[in-house]
């Protein structure tokens, strides 16, 4: 089998989804192809998130971050509205309980209104009042951050951009090599329509242009174009627990931790999700392997993950933090006392049974220093979307738009 298209695309999370979307949109004319690896779209990172809409607390003003944050949180909520999904915009309160952070509080707060976020200081007292069951010093309140259900986003984008019928799809569909050639980008895959060995066909497809959101695999595609990324995709797991019942209703708003600006990640937060229960989480403990979510990864992944160099690096410069975030991976106990400090009435009897573990694809440099910002790996023909840091799910269309440009 052998087709050639305007575009190809490879990964069907929601930064794939909505970049066909945005093809579609914008060459509505022209043929793209959606390759998938798995049996169908957001299996990972996009259908194992806490599923906030941000609203760019944490960005640097004016930084691209912030930027994308902000219209992705307009796009969002627009998108939702327009289409009928379930979307709710509660509001976030971050949450001071020690001295230590009112000062970092503030900071965050005056990065809000340079943000153009509109946030309002809260006083523990009126905290009390406005959340019942949380506790702290001092709070900020952002009204606009919310809540959806980003596999439900991600699959009205790719259902919309197929019914244009001028798109095709391939999932159980691994890309094993990328060649680039003067006129075209020939891709050779490997589908699996049967679930063993002997069920894989060999593809040979042809385009114009490839756009590479491959998530965890992004740098396994650079280096199958015969580049050399100078950064690995590391696995960082972050576990989500369930709450029982009774707190299905314990906030109105989202609850956060004021985090450590040591810490690359935001804390464990109390979030209430769509479907009307409430999860804490995440926290951040390397995982040894991709998709290592509860079964013992390949001896192969195990290697591609331990044998990087830029890993220790990047362990060293957070070990006062490691030890922590192990902690609370085997311990539900130690996991909780970290909610209790703004939820006193949260123990560890109240974690159901279910939990749901996410990965994060996190980029690490060579030297060992997290890429925080968005990155792409462009040829002439092919770009390849390296990084794409919270909060990738809620500016997926902003980041969308962008690679259409740089591809035009």
């Amino acid at each position: 089998m052998s087709k050639h298209y305007d575009a190809v695309i490879v990964g069907a999370g929601i930064i794939g989804a909505a970049t066909l979307h945005q093809y579609v949109e914008t060459y509505p004319q022209k043929t793209v192809l959606l390759i998938e690896k798995e049996s169908q779209s957001a299996l990972h990172q996009t259908g194992r998130n806490s599923g906030v809409i941000h609203a760019g607390v944490y960005y640097p003003p004016h930084s691209l971050k912030s930027q994308y944050c902000i219209e992705g949180l307009h796009d969002t909520l627009s998108w939702c509205k327009t289409y009928n999904l379930p979307f709710e915009q509660c509001g976030k309160l971050i949450v001071a309980t020690n001295d230590n952070e009112l000062e970092r509080l503030e900071t965050l707060y005056q990065n809000c209104k340079e943000n153009g976020l509109q946030p309002t200081k809260v006083s523990g007292e009126r905290l009390s009042s406005m959340e019942p069951n949380i506790v702290g010093k001092e709070a900020i309140w952002v009204k606009m951050t919310g809540i959806t259900d980003y596999s439900q986003i991600c699959r009205s984008f790719i259902n919309l951009a197929h019914d244009t019928k001028r798109v095709d799809m391939l999932f159980n569909c691994v890309v094993k090599s990328i060649e680039e050639k003067h006129n075209e980008v020939s891709i050779a895959v490997l589908q699996n329509s049967t679930g063993s060995n002997d069920g894989q066909e060999e593809i040979d497809i042809h385009c114009d242009q490839l756009i590479c959101c491959a998530g965890a695999y992004a740098d396994t595609l650079i280096r199958s174009q015969g580049l050399t990324p100078d950064f690995k995709i590391m696995p960082f797991k972050g576990v989500y627990h369930r709450l029982s019942e009774q707190f299905n209703n314990v906030s109105k708003r989202l609850i956060y931790p004021v985090p450590d600006p040591a810490m690359p990640f935001l804390g464990v937060h109390l979030t209430k999700m769509i479907g009307g229960y409430t999860t804490v989480g995440p926290n951040a403990a390397l995982a040894l392997g991709r998709e290592a979510y509860s079964n013992f990864p390949a001896l192969s992944e195990i290697y591609r993950t331990l044998s990087y160099g830029g890993l220790y690096k990047l362990l060293w410069q957070y070990k006062s933090s490691v030890a922590s975030e192990l902690t609370s991976s085997f311990s539900k106990r130690y996991y909780a006392e970290l909610v209790k400090r703004y939820c006193p009435a949260v123990c560890v009897e109240h974690f159901s049974d279910y939990s749901k573990p996410g990965i994060r694809a996190q980029a690490v440099s060579d030297s060992g220093k997290l890429l925080h910002d968005f990155k792409f790996v462009k040829t002439e023909r092919v770009l390849h979307v390296g990084n794409a840091p919270s909060p990738a799910a809620t500016s997926a269309m902003p980041i969308a738009r962008a690679i259409i440009k740089e591809m035009a």
